[in-house]
């Protein structure tokens, strides 16, 4: 599968505020970059060294108080997708030790908190087959409606309202996966299916010796997303950081095929 990707981006900023961007499609052994470019106006760039799993950034250093910045990419997908139902867990003494980590509860995936709940009702499931029928369960409890939820709702924030848009499915899917034994993290990325055209979030979690990628939303499939980064939540992949106040003018995230 074969995707393209176009993003453009205005924002003012505060003047002198340097601006990081995790927008860059991240090389992997599932998705080939066919080709790439970034452009800013007039800006400085920094790119900073690949950090595994946490994606390729780039500091964007404005003469003004404004951020122009284009990206694209063309991206080959090779990403198996078995059913989630077919595969095992590691018992936690076997995992990786890379791996450990994302067991652990995390700012906006309080896993520890879902624990007594999990255990009612994903308890008498392992593997693959808990983990499909927490997204089915998240995917059937919740409403997706933009502005539901802001920067600071975690998990238990959307489990308690029960509607958030892709990054707050994501979290819950993390937190449940997390309380129920299965490591699992939080995964930014591109998809022609989303609407409306933006960024998007995903799940992955750790079965069969390997990550498998999981949309609660079912916006996109496994070889129709692009990963961009990933991290304990959404604090760790932020496709936008800054010091100082940022106000978007214009964003346009457009994701096609071939």
């Amino acid at each position: 599968m074969i995707l393209t990707i176009d993003v453009t981006m205005q924002y003012t900023l505060e003047p002198g505020d340097p601006v990081l961007l995790t927008v860059a499609v991240l090389p992997s052994d599932t998705q080939t970059i066919l080709s790439t470019a970034f452009q800013a106006q007039s800006a400085r760039l920094h790119w900073l060294d690949q950090a595994g799993s946490a994606g390729q950034r780039v500091w964007v250093m404005s003469e003004g108080a404004q951020l122009m910045a284009q990206y694209s990419a063309r991206v080959a997908i090779d990403r198996p997708a078995p059913p989630l139902t077919s595969l095992a867990a590691e018992q936690m003494h076997a995992l990786p030790t890379d791996v450990l980590a994302w067991l652990r509860p995390s700012v906006f995936c309080p896993s520890d908190r879902f624990e007594p709940f999990v255990q009612t009702e994903f308890g008498h499931l392992q593997g693959g087959a808990m983990i499909a029928a927490m997204q089915d369960w998240v995917a059937r409890s919740l409403r997706y409606v933009p502005g539901a939820s802001d920067a600071g709702t975690n998990a238990l924030d959307t489990f308690v309202t029960r509607q958030g848009v892709c990054r707050d499915y994501a979290h819950l899917l993390c937190a449940f996966a997390r309380a129920g034994g299965v490591p699992a993290r939080y995964v930014s990325g591109y998809s022609p299916g989303v609407t409306p055209p933006d960024f998007h979030a995903c799940a992955e979690v750790w079965l069969d010796g390997g990550w498998q990628l999981v949309d609660p939303t079912g916006m996109s499939t496994p070889d129709t997303f692009v990963v961009i980064a990933a991290g304990r939540d959404a604090s760790d992949v932020a496709f936008m950081e800054t010091a100082g106040m940022a106000n978007v003018m214009f964003q346009d995230v457009r994701v096609g095929w071939g």
